[in-house]
């Protein structure tokens, strides 16, 4: 009778002991899930640092809690701290092999980074895991597109829509790549259908602009381009591109005035004042084109085209010498501009120095042997050289290339050569 008192009390000891301990674990847990919850809250707000101290204080109460090891890493990846990101989904992914969303952001961490490989595995897993995960087909597309591989991002963006037909950007992601593999007329189905979702997409009116400018449809470019400023009047680079639809139409001063606009909204866009500059030269306006070339040079003194811009107006004003200068400055930046050395040696030809005419237009060809404009200009030269033989080989090329030989070059070298072809 004693010893099954003394079982029953040591019973009731290793009871009250295991309920003790099983309540001092629930109230570790409830602390850990305290501070969970705190994070949470916190990166609601896009306080990321204090998102990050709660996160950590429940990782420490609880070393296994996966959840705060994939919201750490979300607000480390918030912040641009890949690296830690991915440190935390690691470790969640650990804790948990089946989280396909831990695979997924990881993956999409790599892919900020630029590591589309890596990115591409993650994806692959999450959707392994998950098959019905419309992020992500999306984001391993978009890895795919980074990665110049078009067709398998259309196929994943299709399979986006198809799970989710209701995700504008899956129409936007397909239409751009659709827009990089040269089929325009897709890429804009793509877009119409986006802004048929969602009206206030500024992505799908900029990348059928993009494909309604490749198309030569200029109207239908400077429209969208209306409707992006209409939904945010202060993108400076919509002005921009619709400046450079009104120019294409040959419409200069509307040009000028959204150039100048954007330059309003930011006046360190290299390529505006670029832009502004053409249309300013257009108008035979070249002394603004020139101070809208070099203020474009002063923001970045590697400009090529801002360069050989300034060069072929300071040429159109007569300056021959400070056009060759401009000329060989862009060259230095980039020796591979055909049309820089037709832009120079065109200079030298105004100079009479045809020999070094000569060696520029002969440059431009070896770059680009089907630069028209270098063998006519070489042509030319060499008939004023009297070097008949060589002209009438250019006006071949010319000719073979299907190119139209000016009346009046061909006129001269028949009755200089006396040969008619």
């Amino acid at each position: 009778m004693v010893c099954v008192r003394k079982k029953e009390v040591f019973r009731n000891i290793l009871l009250k002991l295991g309920i003790f301990l099983f309540l001092l674990l629930m109230g570790c847990r409830d602390k850990s899930v305290e501070h969970y919850n705190r994070g949470c809250s916190h990166y609601t707000k896009g306080q990321y640092d204090l998102a990050i101290s709660e996160f950590t204080k429940a990782i420490e109460i609880n070393p296994r809690y996966g959840i705060a090891y994939n919201n750490r890493g979300n607000a480390h990846f918030r912040k641009g701290e890949y690296d830690q990101a991915i440190s935390d989904y690691t470790r969640a992914i650990e804790i948990n092999p089946k989280d396909a969303m831990a695979y997924y952001n990881r993956g999409s961490a790599y892919d900020e980074k630029g590591d589309y490989d890596l990115a591409m595995s993650d994806y692959n897993k999450s959707i392994e895991i998950n098959p019905e995960d419309a992020n992500a087909y999306f984001n391993r597309a978009l890895a795919y597109s980074n990665a110049g591989k078009y067709n398998l991002a259309i196929e994943d963006y299709t399979k986006t829509i198809k799970i989710n037909p209701w995700l504008s950007n899956a129409y936007v992601g397909r239409g751009q790549a659709h827009f990089f593999k040269g089929d325009y007329d897709l890429a804009i189905s793509d877009c119409t259908k986006a802004l048929e979702i969602n009206p206030k997409n500024v992505k799908a009116y900029i990348n059928r602009r993009n494909a309604y400018s490749k198309k030569g449809l200029h109207d239908q470019a400077i429209s969208d381009c209306t409707k992006v400023l209409e939904i945010n009047p202060r993108n400076a680079k919509s002005y921009n591109d619709r400046g450079n639809a009104y120019s294409r139409k040959g419409e200069y001063d509307l040009a000028i005035s959204d150039y100048t606009k954007a330059i309003e909204i930011n006046p360190r866009i290299s390529d505006v004042y670029v832009n502004r500059g053409i249309a300013y030269a257009a108008k035979e306006e070249y002394d603004r084109a020139i101070s809208d070339f070099t203020k474009a040079i002063e923001i970045n003194p590697r400009d090529v085209g801002a360069f050989y811009r300034r060069g072929l107006a300071y040429h159109k004003k007569g300056e021959h010498d400070t056009a060759i200068s401009d000329y060989t400055k862009a060259l230095k930046i980039n020796p591979r501009i055909a049309e820089v050395y037709v832009g120079r040696g065109l200079a030298y030809y105004d100079k009479e120095e045809y020999d070094t005419a000569i060696l520029d237009y002969t440059k431009a060809i070896e770059i680009n042997p089907r630069i028209a404009e270098a063998y006519n200009n070489r042509g030319l030269t060499y008939y004023r050289k009297e070097e008949y033989d060589k002209a009438w080989e250019d006006v071949d090329k010319l000719r073979i290339m299907g190119k139209q030989i000016p009346p009046e070059l061909l006129k001269d070298l028949r009755e200089a050569s006396g040969r008619e072809k």
